[in-house]
């Protein structure tokens, strides 16, 4: 479903796209001697070396590589070591992250991940006829535990020959003989018959996993879909790769042209497909739930399944459950950066400061350049007050283009937390040029749209309008186009602001987030325009239950306003201990909020259902609150001076 990073981001793995595996074949020979095979059992794991292209034509570099890949994913048996693993794994021993996995290396590579066996193979050929091969060798003694060779009269029929060598392999290493006949689509038929879309799909695969080249990636993936129109996965990785980029509206046109032509990839492949199309496309998330536990039912191992149910459970606000399952993925094997970036996540989420802390450590430690878990330093470092933390991770990412524009949201955000609003709209700036520079138009959305928002909460319509303007040029996506009608309903253009719900409703009939939290927020906003209070608090009745949710890859991904706007419903209803009750959980929530504004507003809001429910007591202590988180802001903020105003008002 993580995305590299996204502001108030995790990283999906089908964000990340399937846990892609380093493969190899090694082929000592044309023919091999077979030997009575030495099975894997079912708690083993096995290395995937580099392809050994003994052709000289440079076409089977990587391709199959990857088609192997495919085959053997395909079995629920095999336990694959995922290449984030492996890149992790070859960093500890002291080489570069892309570095060929020779037989010598994959071994040492092998014994290091506490792995049973290692595969290598080759290709060679005499003329127009290909040989492959395929070994699997215990890394602990170097005992062949398998062999299996095919033949080729063609290169078109090269990927046939090794769909049939892989499934004769995984039969030898112990996989029963009836999941092999079940979940054993051909390559050429699953996945393309064209080694050319092959191979940029797999290099495309190693951009996106390897280096988070997401970019780079879109285009060999574009590359692959244009050779091969069919090419089912290259669609859906295209998918993955633009929602990471935070391209939502290309993230679903290209998932949706992969759902479309699933009729003939592999189990993994369909499960992987469906579970994006609920994600990416109709926004079900019930529907993705139950595709990502029967993807874990047909294979209990799978990361990818097991890491993306944990983020639909936090889109839903479930953030134990989503835990629980990043947990799973940690305690399997040695956890890989995304694991670590999702286990902060949930732990930041949670509350649980020192644990999320502590993680965020041991993951840079492990994998010191990965763009999310700086992000997250980030915004731990914010949430304690951690100045000098914050400038560390602010250095690091400016010379990282990729994490730059996000950086510049965070620190907008934090500026706009402290009232400097000026500051802020200067830096929000920065961080549009900057995603305009990298083609991420939905981003440089995203950046206007959380502007608007903050000006018009803040008390600026003109300005709120002109960023919710702005951020509508750039996209229509439904991360964006929410907070800006929020803010222009805020702003009191009642009628745009309706326009754009009533749109959000039309393309997005099926979305979790939008029925449930995103139009009932609008709807409430507009009804208090109209006066209508009570009508307000009925319309976030269906919110409730998903409010403490953090959906999308978007800069504005907290429904934590669906609150804020239920305890203004409140506050003009004269319930002032409703109200409270609203404005606490947003201040309880410190996890959630981070250094989105909403926190800051969530304490004057306090401060006025104190006053309303005549405690002026604890009505003082929340104004005195709100003073001094804004005690640097600018002094013309219009809800600043409001709030003097009604502070001075207090009795005694």
């Amino acid at each position: 479903m993580a995305s590299l990073p996204q502001a108030r981001s995790r990283n999906w793995v089908w964000v990340a796209g399937a846990a892609v595996l380093l493969v190899a074949l090694v082929v000592a020979g044309w023919l091999f001697n077979t030997r009575r095979a030495h099975a894997l059992n079912e708690t083993d794991t096995v290395v995937l070396a580099d392809f050994n292209n003994k052709t000289g034509d440079p076409v089977f570099d990587d391709t199959l590589q990857q088609g192997l890949a495919v085959q053997l994913e395909q079995s629920p048996f095999l336990s694959l070591v995922s290449d984030q693993r492996v890149q992790q794994t070859l960093q500890l021993m002291g080489r570069p992250r892309g570095t060929k996995l020779t037989p010598e290396i994959a071994r040492d590579l092998c014994a290091r991940t506490g792995s049973k066996a290692y595969l290598t193979g080759s290709i060679s050929n005499l003329g127009a006829h290909y040989v492959i091969g395929i070994s699997a060798v215990n890394c602990q003694t170097g005992d062949n535990l398998a062999r299996q060779q095919a033949e080729a009269d063609s290169k078109e029929r090269v990927l046939k020959a090794l769909s049939d060598a892989s499934t004769k392999l995984r039969e030898t290493l112990g996989e029963s003989l009836k999941t092999v006949q079940k979940l054993d689509a051909p390559i050429d038929q699953a996945t393309t018959p064209s080694l050319q879309a092959l191979q940029a799909y797999s290099l495309g695969r190693k951009a996106m996993m390897r280096t988070g080249d997401y970019n780079g990636a879109a285009r060999l993936f574009e590359s692959a879909v244009t050779i091969d129109r069919n090419f089912a996965m290259a669609y859906a990785a295209l998918g993955t790769t633009y929602h990471n980029l935070g391209e939502t509206n290309l993230a679903a046109d290209n998932t949706r042209k992969a759902y479309d032509l699933r009729a003939h990839v592999s189990e993994w492949e369909r499960l992987y497909i469906e579970s994006h199309y609920y994600t990416f496309v109709t926004g079900d998330l019930a529907k993705a739930a139950q595709v990502y536990e029967l993807w874990l039912q047909t294979y209990p191992r799978e990361e990818v399944a097991r890491n993306n149910l944990g983020i639909v459970y936090q889109d839903l606000g479930q953030h134990d459950k989503a835990l629980a399952q990043f947990r799973e993925v940690a305690e399997a094997s040695p956890p890989d950066a995304l694991t670590y970036s999702n286990l902060v996540a949930s732990y930041l989420q949670l509350n649980r400061l020192d644990e999320a802390a502590a993680t965020a450590k041991q993951g840079l430690a492990k994998d010191p350049d990965s763009d999310d878990l700086h992000l997250y330093a980030y915004q731990l470092a914010f949430v304690r007050g951690d100045q000098p933390g914050m400038l560390q991770q602010m250095q690091w990412a400016a010379a990282k283009p990729d994490a730059q524009s996000p950086m510049l949201f965070y620190v907008a955000d934090s500026a706009a937390y402290s009232g400097q609003l000026a500051r802020a709209s200067d830096i929000f700036q920065e961080a549009v040029t900057s995603a305009q520079q990298a083609k991420q138009k939905e981003k440089a959305a995203d950046y206007e749209a959380t502007a608007a928002v903050q000006e018009a909460f803040f008390g600026n319509p003109a300005q709120a309008r002109k960023h919710a303007a702005n951020s509508l040029a750039f996209s229509n996506g439904r991360d964006a186009e929410y907070p800006a009608a929020l803010a222009l309903a805020v702003a009191a253009d009642s009628s745009r602001a309706q326009a754009l719900a009533d749109d959000l409703a039309q393309r997005f009939p099926e979305d979790t987030v939008v029925r449930f939290v995103y139009l009932p927020t609008l709807r409430a906003q507009l009804a208090l325009n109209r006066g209508e209070t009570w009508k307000a608090i009925e319309f976030l009745e269906p919110s409730a239950t998903y409010e403490l949710g953090v959906p999308g890859p978007s800069s504005f991904a907290n429904n934590l306003y669906s609150i804020y706007v239920r305890g203004q419903a409140y506050l003009r209803a004269g319930q002032g201990a409703d109200a409270a009750a609203q404005f606490d959980k947003i201040v309880d929530s410190r996890g959630l909020v981070v250094n989105d504004p909403v926190g800051v507003l969530a304490h004057l809001g306090l401060a006025r259902a104190y006053a309303v429910s005549g405690d002026q007591a604890k009505a003082k202590a929340a104004y005195d609150d709100f003073f001094q988180l804004w005690k640097n802001a600018d002094a013309d903020v219009p809800i600043l001076k409001e709030a003097r105003t009604q502070f001075a008002k207090l009795p005694g």
